[in-house]
């Protein structure tokens, strides 16, 4: 018959991987854990800046505009400066 009993040194080693092994699993878990709280975060601020980018876009959708824009204030600043010369002349506070 086969002695089944282990040595000392053979249980010592046993254990030893057993704790190993306990030890690189908890660990991989752990990694991973934090790998899936590190994606949900990246995904969520991808949303914000993508949202943040729709918002931009849409604010500077109109900025042919502003020229035209431009172009009618300096026609209304114009127009103002001819009424105030006008009233200006006619209450006498302009000379001519």
């Amino acid at each position: 018959m086969h002695n089944l009993a282990m040595s000392s040194h053979e249980h010592t080693l046993w254990l030893t991987a057993n704790i190993l092994g306990l030890v690189v699993v908890v660990a991989v878990a752990a990694l991973l854990s934090l790998l899936i709280v590190l994606v949900k975060t990246i995904d969520s601020r991808v949303v914000t800046v993508r949202d943040t980018l729709k918002a931009a876009s849409a604010n500077t959708a109109d900025a042919a505009l502003i020229a035209q824009v431009a172009d009618g204030v300096d026609l209304v600043l114009g127009e103002g400066l001819k009424h105030h010369l006008f009233l200006g002349r006619v209450l006498g506070k302009v000379k001519s």
